[in-house]
């Protein structure tokens, strides 16, 4: 029986400390070790505990497996989130069980810290290429106004952001979407993203490895998908358009930031553009083929490199997206 799990689950501290830090932010595994001062080993069956109650999920990502509260994947979310507001008032309550969470909260102020310093060190190893990249081409706050402007005012419902990098887009409209994953291949930009999006309610932002062109999710799971320069690295941005669709509901949303048509050859091998841009005609024809329908693009064209901003929706039934 699935209650009756569930309170087994609960029936130890450690583990109800554990669903107070997962409350707060995702965590790898390690880190929820650092944070109780308890072996790694021992932790991790802490957590299988509370996974099997569905009160937590965890995923690979790489060599780390992280870890976050249960309620949006559960089959029971009700029951976690009433698990939630209990031991809320637990700590309320109970003046130790507070001492003990208060503890905890200060150790995970050190990772978050922790996560930061590293966020920064890697912008530093990195801060002259894409200095370089965007001095030719409009303002980030330029082309961060005019997508906000193209989306419009409709909420973005759940949103997918593929290739997320440093996690900027899933911070720009966190507040229009009732939930993000932000999606990336590297999981150096992954823990970038991390780091940058911590701050974000950990129900509303979910942080997943994967790969543009086989999305790990199932059909008709998204309102809206994002592609804010990315689709210029796919060698076959046909296949990531029909993924794209597939993983879109119908009636939603695809926007595409990217690269007008370009002659810029060297931004192959700098930055490893495996396109040179888009043209309109090419772009309404891919969206097209992938079962969407385009609406004119937006331009921005004060740069050596004009940006575009496409959006479409996907053919079928029109249904409202959920607010």
């Amino acid at each position: 029986m699935q209650t009756e799990t569930v309170f087994r689950a609960l029936a130890d501290p450690t583990r109800l400390r554990i669903l107070r830090l997962l409350g707060s932010m995702e965590l790898a595994v390690g880190e929820v070790a650092q944070v109780l001062a308890q072996s790694q080993p021992r932790v991790s069956r802490h957590i299988g505990i509370l996974c099997d109650a569905g009160l937590a999920e965890r995923r690979r990502e790489g060599s780390w497996t992280f870890v976050r509260g249960g309620d949006m994947g559960s089959a029971t979310p009700l029951l976690c989130h009433g698990v939630s507001r209990l031991l809320a008032d637990a700590e309320a309550e109970d003046e130790g069980f507070a001492q003990l969470c208060e503890a905890d909260r200060r150790k995970l102020a050190e990772i978050r810290s922790h996560r930061e310093a590293e966020a920064q060190a890697y912008f530093a190893q990195h801060a002259h290429d894409w200095d370089e990249l965007r001095r030719l081409h409009s303002s980030d706050e330029a082309i961060e106004t005019a997508l906000a402007g193209a989306l419009g005012e409709a909420p973005l419902g759940r949103l997918l952001d593929i290739g997320t990098g440093t996690g900027r887009m899933a911070e720009l409209f966190a507040g229009r979407a009732e939930h993000i994953v932000a999606l990336d291949k590297s999981l150096a930009m992954l823990r970038v993203a991390r780091a940058k999006l911590q701050h974000l309610p950990a129900n509303r932002v979910e942080l997943v490895q994967g790969d543009f062109g086989s999305l790990p999710f199932a059909p008709a799971s998204f309102d809206t998908v994002l592609f804010h320069q990315v689709l210029h690295f796919a060698q076959a941005p046909a296949a990531a358009l029909s993924e794209a669709a597939r993983v879109t509901r119908a009636g939603g949303r695809i926007a595409i930031v990217d690269f007008a048509a370009h002659q810029r050859e060297e931004l192959r091998d700098r930055h490893a553009h495996a396109r040179l841009g888009f043209a309109d005609n090419q772009m309404e024809g891919l969206l097209g083929d992938a079962g969407f329908d385009a609406e004119p693009p937006a331009a921005l064209e004060d740069g050596e490199l004009a940006v575009k901003i496409w959006i479409a929706r996907r053919r079928g039934e029109d249904r409202k997206v959920a607010s």
